[in-house]
């Protein structure tokens, strides 16, 4: 009898070896390489199946264009990170920490197409029917026809899904839980990850319906999820937020069909996850104003403008290496920033403990944030407080320059919608400026610190 052949596969990041090792070279983790029969292992389909040798049609790259079918769900921050709604016959992947509200969002989404005549069918392999009944009632979505089911083995799934009437949208929830008896592993390995959605993804190209597949990932990513199948499906939607706020942020980073980087605001209520339509207002609700380090940036998710309040304070450190504590922006970014204002501005602050945060939790990933940072630094530091109605935005270089920044005529709306009277910014173009704010365009970082500092010293001499 001849011996099975194994490899050994991270459970981690799915890389393949020949023989066991303790640590990935892909992705750094330890103790996650497990072995796997050959036969079993990444991209091993049914023993049953035969290519047959069958040519394929070849279609030409000119012709008719015939434009994607989409379900609308009617819950706009959802239907705006789709780019418009599901498309029909496409795979859609939900990623996010456990509890989050991943499980509550579609399941408001399949009651919201239920409740439009759409065939909606949700499978759970993490709760028993009557527990999604339970949930559902206490959102008040109880009388929605949705259909549910309560199974793991992809088999089981696949074969109820054929059985009747093509659905419009199948949730999976989730994609760690399911197996399939084509490989020999644990529910919850990369190869049954991988496996799994593959079918799914299949039975969504060849039926029409939409497929939505939950996945968890943690902050340590030691469970097998998202990463292993993005590059199967069509769109990737992460739903971030944090356990100590209200709010819920779903943000697309990959559309096959749509734009990325957009992004739907949720609040969680103990009704469900509620729509925010004006994101600035909630997050600069309760804002410290009037208080030293404290700077409202007008930023962009994707298409959206929005406003955050950077917050920093600059402490006297009692050690000697001082701290540097950053929530929701990159470390790497503060330390260029104050890098330039040492040796640009002449600013001595790196001896100090130094925190910064952006207000809320929401993590801000783009350059223009750096005139916002730069300015709640030095007011904190000189302990002066920046005007409540201006707003910051600008890209700062390693020579000391503001430079410009893209979709500023969009900050600039947004700004005045809510009621700030001035901006803060690099040189803006002709087509940028808007009637009714005061403009401050710097080319030079030292004169907006000579600003603040200017500033800071009336206020100690009035006092």
């Amino acid at each position: 009898m001849s011996k099975s052949k194994s490899s050994f596969i991270c459970q981690a990041c799915g890389a393949v070896y020949s023989r066991w090792q303790g640590r990935c070279d892909a992705c750094g983790d330890w103790n996650t390489i497990v072995e796997e029969l050959a036969d079993s292992g990444v991209g091993a389909g049914p023993k049953s199946a035969k290519a047959g040798g069958r040519p394929v049609e070849l279609m030409p790259l000119s012709g008719e264009i015939e434009s994607a079918a989409r379900i609308e769900t009617g819950i706009v921050e959802l239907d705006r990170v789709t780019g418009g709604g599901f498309v029909m016959g496409s795979a859609v992947l939900v990623g996010g920490d456990p509890g989050i509200g991943k499980s509550t969002l579609l399941l408001q989404a399949a009651a919201a197409l239920a409740s439009r005549g759409k065939r909606v069918v949700y499978v759970s392999g993490e709760e028993a029917a009557s527990q999604i009944r339970l949930r559902a009632q206490r959102l008040g979505l109880g009388d929605r026809d949705v259909s549910l089911a309560s199974e793991t083995n992809v088999e089981i799934i696949l074969a109820t899904l054929e059985r009747g009437p093509t659905p419009h949208l199948v949730i999976i929830d989730s994609i760690q839980t399911l197996w399939t008896d084509r490989v020999e592993s644990a529910p919850g390995t990369v190869t049954q990850v991988r496996t799994s959605a593959q079918a799914l993804t299949r039975f969504a190209k060849k039926s029409g319906a939409a497929v939505v597949l939950v996945g968890h990932v943690t902050k340590d990513g030691q469970i097998a999820g998202p990463r292993v199948v993005e590059h199967m499906v069509d769109a990737v939607l992460y739903f971030e937020g944090d356990t100590s706020h209200t709010f819920r942020i779903l943000r697309g980073v990959k559309n096959r069909y749509g734009a990325t980087d957009e992004i739907g605001v949720f609040e969680m209520t103990t009704l469900g996850l509620q729509e925010v339509s004006n994101p600035s207002a909630l997050f600069l609700d309760q804002r410290d104003e009037g208080a030293a380090g404290s700077a409202v940036f007008a930023g962009m998710e994707g298409t959206r403008p929005l406003l955050v309040e950077i917050q920093a304070l600059v402490a006297p450190s009692p050690l000697g290496t001082p701290r540097r504590a950053v929530v929701g922006w990159d470390s790497a970014r503060l330390s260029m920033v104050l890098a330039v204002l040492e040796t640009r501005c002449g600013v001595r602050i790196g001896a100090n403990d130094i925190y910064l945060n952006v207000a809320g939790g929401l993590k801000v990933n783009e350059p223009a944030a750096d005139l916002a940072v730069a300015a709640a630094l030095i007011s904190s530091l000189t302990n002066s407080p920046l005007p409540t109605d201006a707003v910051y935005f600008g890209e700062i270089s390693l020579a000391g320059g503001v430079r410009p920044v893209v979709h500023s005529s969009l900050r600039l709306r947004e700004a005045q919608k809510l009621g700030f009277a001035s901006v803060v910014t690099g040189r803006l173009g002709p087509g940028d400026k808007t009637s009714g704010l005061e403009v401050s365009e710097f080319s030079s970082l030292a004169e907006l610190v000579g600003r603040i500092a200017a500033r800071g010293r009336k206020v100690a001499v009035e006092d």
